[in-house]
């Protein structure tokens, strides 16, 4: 843990795609043990880069990573996963052609605790032990992202990334993915995810973090972000009310 007390820490990150480009021009975030923690603002933001860098599948020009106070910074994702972390990304988050459980298989570290692991997975997402033999491919939006999650809770990580797990599925899977997501918490995985159901992500979140043009705008807990009428006014699109959780 780092001396602040948080579990995940980001400090002063600068990173981009080209030379001399910068996406994150300086962003920073702390997450607490057992948090559920959401990055929203505005297309180009840099909320998906801030994801990628953490995980090592960007290398940042500034600034660094650090996991329970150990420097993650330059190190290699399958590297980070070994510590602890792990990564769903929005687009290609499944293997089409295997099926349910092959890819569950494919997301342990420990092949002795495999078949325990899946047991486990079955338990969080019913629905995917209904469906074990099916190819991923088949399944609908909602179900392969049950299934990602699913894969990236194989190694049993202390902290999950999810890049817009509520992105493109139809209206009666997004309550779904968010009901998993407290699931998962209540599991005792900390969460820290971009997205962009803002409104209904920042109700469920410990904190918020409002990212614009690559930097730190707002920061605060979730429900005082929904609450902030500036907030709502720039980045929710109107005025401030608390949804539904």
């Amino acid at each position: 843990m780092s001396a602040n007390g948080a579990l995940l820490v980001t400090e002063d990150l600068v990173a981009g795609y080209v030379p001399g480009v910068d996406i994150l021009d300086g962003v920073s975030l702390s997450v607490g043990e057992g948090e559920i923690a959401t990055v929203v603002g505005p297309n180009g933001a840099g909320k998906s880069t801030l994801i990628r860098t953490i995980f090592g599948l960007l290398r940042p020009r500034r600034g660094r990573v650090t996991l329970r106070g150990e420097d993650l910074t330059g190190l290699e994702p399958h590297s980070i996963t070994r510590r602890g972390m792990s990564y769903v990304p929005q687009l290609d988050n499944v293997f089409p052609s295997l099926s349910v459980e092959e890819n569950l298989e494919m997301g342990s570290l420990e092949r002795s605790r495999t078949r325990e692991r899946i047991g486990r997975m079955y338990e969080l997402f019913p629905r995917l032990g209904e469906r074990r033999s099916q190819a991923a491919g088949t399944m609908s939006g909602g179900e392969r992202q049950m299934l990602a999650m699913a894969r990236a809770l194989m190694p049993k990580p202390r902290v999950l990334l999810l890049d817009e797990p509520s992105a493109g599925l139809a209206p009666a899977f997004v309550e779904t993915i968010f009901e998993q997501v407290r699931t998962i918490n209540e599991a005792g995985v900390t969460v820290v995810m971009v997205e962009q159901n803002a409104r209904r992500a920042l109700a469920m979140s410990d904190r918020g973090y409002v990212l614009d043009l690559g930097r730190n705008r707002f920061q605060g807990a979730g429900r005082d972000l929904l609450e902030d009428h500036k907030v709502a006014e720039l980045y929710l699109g109107g005025t401030a009310r608390i949804d539904s959780d």
